[in-house]
């Protein structure tokens, strides 16, 4: 006859379920980007001339010519993979939050649950969101200016590696915090956030976001970090609304639960 488990045995079992979940999860969550940045590499071509349009506009605004060139053998196969990564990220980005609601979905009511749908559309879109103000807000601005800095003192001989790599950080970085209301949902409809707690906060909220402006902001001046600065603090207050509405998901669902036991 076997002997019954231990107290022990009985609250590492469920950790080890946990984090075979867990694991489970991140494995096919890459998998999904390792796939999307499969397809995206096939049109890296394209994808990299679409990137370049902000520096060919640049260079027409500023009456000079640009020449993108490589330092090195490899580069031109290293910005490539580049792409394919972000592209990756942009077309696996639902399979990722839905793989990230499928681990928490088990803890949720089944009303909740039928959530996951519009929570994987509005994940994504603000993505989509974040990447498009990066890249036809802010950059036309901030590379026109970045590449006159000198007016026609200099020749522009730039690194498309770098070129790339830069864009493609404004951009992916712009499309996570878009993310910003969403997570601030998901947290308040776990009970881990308050809508109170931000809105108390938000002065510290202005200067932290006027910091990291700063950081993602490719130029130094005003007006480029206005035009970062804004939209993030709109973002702010969003996830403030969205994180009350959370809330009172909460308190329904713990009201519920409290009844039913």
């Amino acid at each position: 006859m076997a002997e019954p488990a231990s107290p022990g045995e009985l609250k590492e079992a469920p950790l080890v379920e946990h984090l075979e979940e867990l694991r489970s999860r991140i494995l096919k969550a890459l998998l999904f980007w390792a796939l999307g940045a499969a397809v995206a590499y096939t049109y890296r071509v394209p994808l990299l001339a679409w990137l370049k349009v902000p520096l060919d506009r640049a260079a027409q605004q500023n009456h000079t010519v640009v020449n993108l060139i490589v330092l090195d053998i490899t580069e031109p196969f290293i910005t490539a993979l580049r792409v394919a990564v972000f592209g990756g990220l942009v077309i696996a980005l639902p399979f990722i939050v839905y793989q990230l609601w499928a681990f928490v979905a088990p803890g949720l009511y089944p009303h909740e649950r039928r959530l996951a749908a519009p929570f994987i559309l509005v994940a994504g879109l603000s993505f989509a969101v974040g990447t498009a103000f990066a890249y036809y807000i802010l950059l036309p601005f901030a590379v026109p200016f970045l590449l006159g800095f000198l007016g026609n003192v200099v020749t522009p001989q730039i690194s498309i590696g770098r070129y790339i790599g830069q864009i493609l950080t404004y951009m992916t970085v712009m499309g996570l915090l878009f993310e910003m209301p969403v997570l601030a949902y998901f947290l308040a409809r776990l009970g881990i956030l308050s809508s109170r707690f931000l809105a108390q906060n938000w002065r510290i909220a202005v200067v932290a976001v006027v910091a990291l402006a700063a950081l993602i902001t490719p130029t130094v001046d005003v007006i480029n970090l206005t035009l970062v600065s804004v939209p993030l603090l709109l973002l702010y207050w969003i996830a403030v609304i969205v994180a009350r509405i959370g809330e009172r998901t909460y308190r329904r669902s713990e009201a519920s639960r409290a009844d039913a036991d």
